[in-house]
């Protein structure tokens, strides 16, 4: 039996969306299933439906028979370990790129806060706070400094695709939904992973989603 992956609204979840690319990447055969998010306990991990799936009361939750792995990372890393490729082979190399998508996992809050994911949407420039413009800064960074160092070998962070480039393309989509401006090698990595053939098949569930949630409950 396949594993189950339960991911959230496709146009909002950015943690569902790193998992499945994740697994699509690695050629992992699993069966998906969209759970709608929003409403009573949205954000809070109190959504029954949700409870009813995930210890946490939050997605994505991988499903594996009897056993629940409920973390984005974690579900990578079974990923990872299942389907080798999906870190870098050197072990320094690999040590980088580990700490780069740990940095988006757990970081980079003030971007997260005020610049949600939604696909669909598309906004005009505006001025940020100060700490949402240094988050915005630090990715900049990471994606520069990381393509000249690790890069040439493709498009992505480390020129193939690793869990890395699955964690920053939901970074990638809210770039393009508030219109943030960077620099030319972060404006090409953001094209390189917004073209990514499992990325478009996604954004394109997306926008086929009849569903809304208010922008104040957005994250």
């Amino acid at each position: 039996m396949n594993p189950i992956l339960y991911v959230g609204n496709k146009n909002y979840s950015s943690w569902s969306l790193r998992p499945w690319l994740v697994l699509r990447w690695a050629s992992a055969s699993f069966d998906e299933v969209v759970v709608p998010l929003g409403g009573e306990g949205y954000g809070k991990g109190e959504i029954a439906s949700v409870l009813a799936i995930s210890p946490s009361g939050r997605v994505p939750a991988l499903a594996l028979g009897a056993t629940t792995i409920w973390d984005s990372l974690a579900i990578a890393e079974w990923a990872a370990e299942a389907f080798p490729r999906l870190w870098p082979e050197d072990p320094e190399v690999r040590s980088v790129c580990r700490s780069v998508t740990a940095e988006m996992h757990s970081g980079l809050g003030a971007m997260r806060r005020d610049l949600p994911m939604n696909i669909r949407r598309r906004t005009t420039p505006r001025e940020w706070p100060t700490d949402t413009r240094r988050d915005l800064e630090r990715v900049d960074r990471i994606w520069t400094t990381t393509r000249q160092r690790y890069g040439a070998g493709g498009p992505f962070l480390f020129g193939t695709r690793t869990i890395a480039d699955a964690f920053y393309t939901p970074v990638a989509t809210r770039l393009r939904t508030y219109g943030v401006t960077c620099s030319k090698v972060a404006a090409d990595y953001c094209a390189a992973v917004l073209a990514d053939p499992a990325f478009r098949e996604w954004d394109a569930a997306a926008e086929r989603e009849t569903w809304t949630i208010a922008e104040t409950e957005a994250a």
